[in-house]
């Protein structure tokens, strides 16, 4: 595996991953015991692996569809999904929607709703040239360890963080989007 390869996988855990801490941040204020910590991890990891493919999968049928200007909107998905997450974290909206997201629907929707930036990734990874098994595994890891810091620190970090989080979120999609459109217009890393 190439280092630009590399450095793809990074940006895109790392952007998955700070969704993830944010909403994590905003859990763990609350205090939840370490078996509702294990559940959230697990339930954010397998929303963000499971809309990554989802999001392979519609790729993977727009690149039969548009071909290779299917890369691109995949790009731009990333940029809109990020924007509206700067959006979101600068004009204070809540993701949690009221619900607990420690358990039942309120779990399932929190998870879902967080890992819709996954299926952006998922549209556009198969345009990077990043491996697809070691992206999902990066992927999947990287929400693990994210819900677990932010559950662990959220009481500490309090709401100013949880809401960079999200900002700082947003930006690296946007960043990632734009990055990835100008590394395969100019022919560079596959």
């Amino acid at each position: 595996m190439t280092l630009a390869a590399v450095l793809k996988i990074v940006f895109v855990a790392l952007s998955l991953g700070l969704d993830v801490l944010a909403v994590s941040i905003g859990v763990g204020m609350r205090g939840s015991p370490r078996a509702v910590k294990i559940r959230i991890g697990a339930a954010f990891a397998v929303a963000e692996v499971g809309m990554t493919l989802l999001g392979v999968l519609i790729g993977q049928a727009a690149g039969r569809l548009l071909g290779e200007s299917a890369g691109y909107l995949g790009f731009a998905a990333l940029v809109g999904v990020g924007g509206y997450m700067i959006y979101e974290a600068l004009h204070g909206t809540d993701e949690s929607g009221g619900f607990d997201l420690s358990r039942g629907w309120g779990l399932v929707l929190g998870a879902l709703s967080i890992s819709l930036d996954s299926l952006g990734i998922g549209f556009s990874i198969l345009y990077i040239g990043v491996p697809l098994g070691v992206s999902v595994a990066c992927i999947a890891g990287a929400s693990v360890l994210s819900s677990t810091c932010g559950l662990a620190l959220g009481k500490r970090l309090g709401a100013i963080a949880e809401e960079r989080a999200a900002l700082w979120a947003g930006i690296v999609l946007v960043a990632t989007g734009l990055t990835f459109a100008g590394l395969k217009a100019a022919h560079v890393g596959g």
